[in-house]
């Protein structure tokens, strides 16, 4: 298995739709395939057309407001020692996190193909918030499927979501979580691919799906680059780019750009959630060596018992909550390109509250996973190493937990 140079890691899979010869795929009913293809043939013609591109270009400089910020953390830097730590703040897109651009694309490729609907997944409620957010702009009807124990968790984003005009479906089946929402958004698909659109609101499920995403969110290594170049004169020597993974959009998205570098210049280290520290549960199926099975549509590595079903998960963070993972990453992590590692419940919490005490920025709890292992590893570094962590999503939507973890203050910080 090997990563080739000078070809999107989006396009390294082969006619089947796996990446390495064993990950991703398209395992989803007979009623599926046929929208699964026709999609497929829509967003490789759409992904050369140099109209729809700039139409993209368009929304994300006007309506999504990019380039985010590049900002050096120098409080947390002096207090850390070691390493520069610096900070790429997607979190200033619109809507707060990096999920507008998957769903602004989604929405566009729904207004192309004439579907009057568009369905999608959420966790965090983030994809959930983006999502109906574009489908209003772009004159969709917009449906959320949501687990119910998310829902009571992200209450912020779940008000955003119904205030965008969308319906919210709570799901009740079992941990009433993210990987619950996907499975039954796919179900409604199936029944109702004909009149509507689907959005993945992750780099999972069949090909085309991580395609798309992992298409979307490269924009943010696309900025990121062009910043280094402004901000050092060329990219670093000793770069280190941070990223909490979940399902993995984000982290791709975040690194997709630097693909060609060699590792030794330019090292990924991918932050999954290690769960409670008094629990054996946790979403880190590529730190703790899960073994490959199915899920939601592809091969990937997954949390699963010794029958081959799939575990529950646990973690404070709502969208890192998943008990699979990219297709993306596992090639990433077995062409060893990328490193992966874990951080508890606890260390999250930590991370931010170092964070928001040292600086005017506010990751939520996903990119805090991130923040806690760049902070535990930057003092080993020497100062000509660069740190950047990707402030993916603003805390905004996790003030309830905040509050009730680490108290009042906290909530209010910054």
């Amino acid at each position: 298995m090997k990563l080739k140079k000078g070809i999107p890691v989006i396009d390294q899979g082969d006619k089947l739709g796996f990446w390495g010869g064993k990950f991703g795929g398209n395992f989803v009913p007979e009623t599926l395939k046929k929208p699964i293809e026709d999609l497929e043939i829509l967003f490789n013609k759409l992904k050369k057309d140099k109209n729809f591109i700039n139409e993209r270009d368009k929304y994300f400089k006007n309506w999504i407001g990019v380039p985010t910020r590049f900002i050096k953390l120098e409080n947390l830097t002096d207090y850390v020692g070691g390493a520069q730590i610096w900070s790429k703040v997607v979190s200033d897109a619109n809507g707060g996190a990096h999920k507008i651009y998957n769903a602004t694309v989604h929405c566009l490729l729904a207004k192309r193909s004439n579907k009057k609907v568009i369905i999608g997944d959420t966790g965090a409620g983030y994809a959930g918030k983006m999502l109906s957010m574009a489908a209003k702009k772009f004159g969709l009807k917009c449906k959320i499927f949501m687990g119910a124990k998310d829902i009571a968790r992200q209450q912020p984003n779940v008000k955003a979501i119904k205030k965008n005009g969308a319906e919210v479906i709570p799901v009740y089946s079992g941990s009433q979580t993210l990987v619950d929402a996907v499975s039954e958004c796919m179900r409604y698909w199936v029944a109702n691919c004909d009149t509507t659109a689907m959005c993945v609101g992750s780099t999972v499920g069949p090909a085309v799906f991580v395609r798309i995403c992992g298409w979307s969110t490269s924009q943010i290594s696309r900025e990121l680059r062009v910043q280094l170049i402004d901000k050092f004169g060329s990219i670093p020597k000793k770069l280190k780019l941070y990223n909490c993974v979940g399902g993995g959009s984000s982290s791709f998205g975040f690194w997709n750009e630097f693909m060609d570098y060699d590792k030794n210049q330019c090292e990924f280290i991918g932050v999954e959630a290690g769960g409670p520290a008094r629990s054996k549960k946790h979403a880190a199926p590529l730190t703790y060596g899960s073994k490959i099975g199915i899920l939601h549509g592809a091969a990937q590595y997954v949390n699963q018992n010794s029958d081959g079903q799939i575990e529950e998960t646990e973690s404070i963070s709502a969208g890192l909550d998943y008990p699979g993972i990219s297709p993306l990453h596992c090639f990433l992590k077995d062409t060893k390109r990328a490193r992966y590692t874990a951080a508890s419940d606890e260390e999250a919490l930590n991370a931010y509250k170092l964070v928001t005490k040292f600086e005017k920025l506010r990751p939520s709890l996903e990119p805090s996973h991130a923040f806690s292992v760049a902070i535990k590893e930057a003092k080993k570094f020497s100062r000509d190493t660069i740190i950047v962590v990707n402030s993916c999503g603003d805390a905004y939507k996790d003030k309830g937990i905040i509050e009730k973890k680490l108290g009042k203050k906290y909530v209010k910080s910054n």
